[in-house]
């Protein structure tokens, strides 16, 4: 068997098709059907706008009865599909993209010629039996690392509310590494998607206790119509929004551990946009702005300083008890909150986390 590294073009691959040099062969094929209309505009703006995507395998044979040779797609037919789908002006780019609303034939020429001409990553395999090209993707296989739990929310569900969390995933990633919220690795195998989605969940349940199950739960709720997609995405980049530019003196401390930072999101959004969930538990009505206090960088600073130190008896010991084990229980949670609405100038009754600690 031998395996050789090629790029073709869009267009050489489309003219392959036509002239049926390269075929789709099912019997490769993992899963049936088309890809619904988010993932197919996010693959096509991935395209335009010039990033890579895993590459395509084909496999190369002689076809006796039609005296040459012919290729067959083995792994990437939903991907081959796609482009094929959009060149034939079968579906437009959702809002999301850049060249929103836009079939093939709306593109200006340049982004056509752009778009025609992307080189595609392709290993050809040759001189293999078909028993030996399922035995070389088994074995790659055999070293793929575990998929975590967010990862295992992406691969099973294709709907709106992943798209949804792909897509703000992709605008918030830079703060993310910015601020050491997350590691580049972290943010290839997904943590950030996590963090989204547990900030989904308190916008819309409030302080609770969640679990791998409750966010799959979202993504199965949402899989279908996410009505709520705008609003949302527009209060989440806000309110990160606030964080990176007006509370910059936070970054790379403890307040940006994914648990403190789901936390601080939970108390700025509330207080700028009123959650009644969030209302109710704490008795702090919302401001309609970020925060009421002049120092409120300064407070948050001191909360993220206390839980470094793991200063338990000093006068955060409330926060510093809801960030030292079970992050994502309510208990610790609603100490979090607490400690960061007053550190906002919220005045949050005492009997709300009395029984904390």
């Amino acid at each position: 068997m031998n395996i050789n590294t090629n790029n073709y073009s869009i267009m050489e691959i489309i003219n392959m098709l036509d002239r049926r040099e390269l075929i789709v062969n099912t019997d490769y094929q993992r899963g049936s059907g088309l890809w619904p209309a988010g993932p197919s505009s996010y693959f096509i703006d991935t395209i335009l706008e010039g990033y890579p995507f895993p590459k395509i395998y084909m496999y190369e044979y002689l076809d006796r009865s039609a005296r040459g040779m012919r290729k067959e797609i083995v792994d990437g037919q939903q991907r081959i599909k796609t482009i094929v789908r959009y060149h034939q002006n079968e579906f437009a780019l959702q809002h999301e993209a850049r060249n929103a609303g836009l079939r093939f034939r709306d593109l200006d020429l340049e982004t056509q010629e752009r778009f025609l001409s992307y080189p595609v990553s392709v290993d050809v395999i040759r001189n293999a039996s078909r028993s030996e090209i399922l035995q070389m993707f088994r074995r790659m296989n055999a070293y793929t690392l575990p998929l975590n739990e967010a990862e295992k929310r992406h691969s099973s569900f294709e709907g709106k509310f992943k798209w949804f969390i792909n897509e703000l995933a992709d605008e918030l990633n830079e703060f993310f590494v910015a601020f050491g919220v997350f590691t580049n690795r972290q943010i290839v195998r997904m943590a950030d998607a996590e963090l989204l989605t547990d900030c989904v969940l308190a916008m819309e349940r409030g302080v609770i206790s969640t679990s791998p199950t409750d966010l799959r739960n979202t993504y199965r709720l949402y899989d279908n119509e996410f009505v709520h997609a705008e609003m949302y995405r527009s209060l989440i980049n806000l309110t990160f929004g606030f964080i990176g530019h007006e509370l910059g003196a936070l970054r790379g401390t403890h307040m940006m551990k994914p648990y403190a930072l789901h936390s601080l999101f939970t108390a700025l959004a509330h207080l700028r946009f009123g959650f009644g969930q969030i209302a109710e538990q704490f008795r702090v009505p919302p401001f309609g702005a970020f925060s009421a206090a002049p120092n409120a960088a300064e407070n948050l600073l001191a909360l993220a300083q206390a839980h470094e130190a793991k200063e338990v008896d000093g006068p955060f010991a409330k926060y510093v008890w809801g960030c030292l084990a079970g992050t994502n229980r309510a208990p610790r949670r609603t100490a979090r909150v607490a400690a960061i609405l007053r550190a906002l100038g919220a005045e949050v009754p005492p009997e709300v986390d009395a029984y904390l600690t």
